[in-house]
């Protein structure tokens, strides 16, 4: 058989299996196979890994590029160029509903044209709602399941323009139970947040810093127990997504250990970054605001590397969600007024699609988890729970996307500065932070798009390719309920 790419001297690590002296054989974007003394032609290109970790290219699967109130973010051009560059070959971003669409329709088709011919990597949509009419969760979210393969929603339990009540979000389960879409859910207790914002901003009390204050971690650990027990009541499969304290991972695990279709993700601030960071001087502690809200101390980071080593965790997100800082008037600086600072003003989000795999990475190279935890958060559960069937393991009939580590100390160690990163954010909140590895190659479809030793990228805006998902492969609804009282079918 001839083919046109073979990787050969690399450690192929998926998430139950690490193999040494195997070459990966590739054609036509697809991995054929894996075996000893591969042959090549001609025509076959070689990259020689040299004995560095060949990991399934990243899914990052919760993404916000391009959408109306990140006015400074992102765009898909240089949001995906940063994915590739930092080892994701796979997205998922969200289509947003504001509260006066009446159709998501629309919205997905405009979104799609935004994103076609504009991505270097593969991509697909969730859909975030807000407004959950009778014709949306009865005719649209069958019709976007069954032709455009969207089989994930995004629920909000805070933020004004875009909370649902209990009853709304029962009702979505509804829907997404029939259809055997995955439902994600923000989690944060809103009358919580709202009471804590509106008395700090009575006290004079309104710097950066206070957005970790007046967001508890006992806001998120109580919506996070009552999002469980709605999806109890539904015998519905959800995921709580960008999860930073104990209290709700161990809520979150306790379900798992009762067998319920309960999920749970977390993302790189939650490991390495602390509420401190919003304490910068000249209003630079913006740029660390996001939510849930960094926490106070390093007892929480620990946890959440734990709750990835223990499986509590089944997906490793960027939630990329960047706005630029040094704009007058936009991005970060909204939360100046006057030039007084308002942390409830300021966009949430920081920028990390380019930082999530190396950071996972660091602490894989400290022995914080596994390279196997690693695949199994980052790549493998993403595409299992998101119906991508074709992504995230090094398999043969799989795609060919791959990342490939430099070896053990074959790279200079370097001190992370912005300039470095290929998003079109004027910030990282990882600064300085030093690295002794970096994805060195990044394969989509069998083609480099990254190559770190030579020119760069080398994948164009047109290679992503649109993903229509199927439902979760993972476990889902399993006709238990609490008593006689049954869903509606």
């Amino acid at each position: 058989m001839e083919f046109d790419l073979i990787v050969r001297n690399g450690v192929i690590a998926n998430a139950s299996d690490v193999l040494e002296g195997q070459d990966i054989g590739i054609k036509n974007g697809k991995i054929i196979c894996i075996g000893q003394g591969l042959p090549s032609s001609g025509s076959t290109s070689i990259i020689d890994a040299q004995g560095g970790y060949i990991t399934p290219g990243g899914v990052d699967s919760h993404v916000h590029l391009e959408q109306p109130d990140t006015p400074t973010g992102d765009t898909w051009e240089t949001g995906t160029r940063s994915a590739i560059c930092g080892g994701t070959t796979t997205i998922l971003a969200f289509v947003f509903q504001s509260r006066h669409h009446e159709s998501l329709l629309p919205l997905v088709e405009d979104y799609r044209e935004r994103a076609k011919d504009n991505a270097y990597c593969d991509y697909g949509f969730h859909v975030i709602l807000t407004n959950p009419t009778e014709k949306i969760l009865h005719d649209e979210l069958p019709l976007l399941a069954r032709e455009q393969g969207i089989s994930s929603v995004k629920l909000y339990m805070t933020y004004n323009r875009m909370k649902l009540r209990d009853r709304e979000i029962l009702d979505i389960m509804v829907a997404t139970r029939k259809l055997g879409m995955t439902t994600m859910i923000h989690a944060e207790n809103h009358d919580m947040i709202d009471l804590i914002i509106e008395t700090l901003e009575a006290q004079g009390k309104t710097e950066p810093y206070y957005h970790a204050v007046s967001r508890p971690m006992i806001a998120e650990a109580e919506a996070t127990y009552r999002a469980i027990s709605l999806a109890e009541l539904m015998d519905t499969p959800i995921l709580l997504v960008h999860v930073s304290s104990q209290v709700p991972a161990k809520h979150i695990r306790d379900a798992q250990t009762r067998l319920l279709p309960i999920y749970g993700e977390t993302c790189p601030q939650y490991l390495w970054l602390l509420a401190e960071k919003l304490k910068g001087e000249h209003f630079h502690g913006a740029k660390a605001v996001c939510s849930p809200p960094l926490r106070e101390t390093s007892e929480e980071t620990d946890a959440m590397w734990r709750d990835i080593a223990n499986g509590t965790f089944t997906t490793f997100s960027s939630d990329h969600c960047a706005t630029k800082f040094h704009v007058e008037g936009s991005g970060k600086r909204l939360g100046l007024v006057d030039g007084k600072p308002f942390f409830s003003k300021i966009p949430n989000g920081l920028p990390g699609l380019e930082t999530r795999l190396p950071l996972l990475f660091k602490g894989v190279l400290e022995g914080r988890i596994q390279i196997q935890d690693f695949v199994r958060v980052a790549c493998s559960n993403p595409a299992k729970l998101y119906g991508l069937p074709n992504k995230g393991a090094v398999l043969p009939g799989k795609d060919a996307d791959l990342c490939i580590w430099y070896p053990h100390d074959l790279m200079k160690s370097f001190k992370l500065g912005n300039d470095m990163l290929h998003h079109d954010i004027d910030y990282t909140p990882y600064e300085d932070m030093e690295f002794t590895n970096w994805p060195r190659y990044t394969i989509l479809r069998g083609q480099v798009v990254w190559n770190r030793d030579g020119v760069g990228i080398t994948g164009k805006p047109t290679a992503g390719q649109y993903l229509k998902r199927t439902g979760s492969s993972l476990p889902g609804q399993r006709n238990i309920f609490v008593n006689e009282w049954r869903p509606p079918a």
